[in-house]
């Protein structure tokens, strides 16, 4: 359960830098294929859709997540501000992953979220595509874990 002093900075409303910190920080929490972690950050109730999945609240996110990254392997994501207002923010992204027979892909997508004044994330909605790509069309080869500061995001990969 949240204590109901939790807090997630950064606090909307958001400004364009802390709208572009927001999406960096839940980058480097998906990015950690942690799903109690990344869970956290999102409210109790929090409601999703993801592709046809609808989970609700923090235990069915990271069960969630938990089943994603066993399907999804060397998962390495990137995401983008594209827009914010007050308690909103729209991301596009994109990550990379390998099934369980060795096929890469490269997902695509948009998200846009909602915050409680918190700064949890209280919905979610995602949608994705995926493209079966070459292990030799990778764009994302950083170690596991958080994406370095040096590395190019979307817009400059040409994504």
């Amino acid at each position: 359960m949240m204590d109901k002093h939790e807090t997630r900075p950064p606090l909307p409303p958001f400004t364009q830098a802390s709208a572009m910190e927001k999406v960096r920080l839940a980058e480097d929490g998906w990015n950690s294929r942690d799903p109690a972690r990344v869970a956290k950050a999102y409210t109790v109730d929090s409601q999703w859709r993801n592709r046809s999945a609808f989970p609700v609240g923090r235990e069915q996110i990271e069960q969630f997540l938990t089943d994603k990254w066993q399907r999804e392997r060397e998962y390495r994501l990137i995401k983008e501000l594209w827009a914010f207002e007050a308690n909103r923010i729209a991301v596009r992204f994109a990550y990379e992953w390998h099934d369980a027979e060795g096929h890469w892909f490269r997902s695509y997508g948009n998200e846009n979220w909602e915050f409680d004044n918190q700064g949890l994330m209280r919905k979610r909605f995602a949608s994705i595509n995926d493209l079966p790509i070459e292990e030799s069309e990778r764009k994302f080869h950083w170690p596991q874990g958080r994406r370095p500061d040096d590395h190019p995001g979307l817009s400059e990969l040409g994504l």
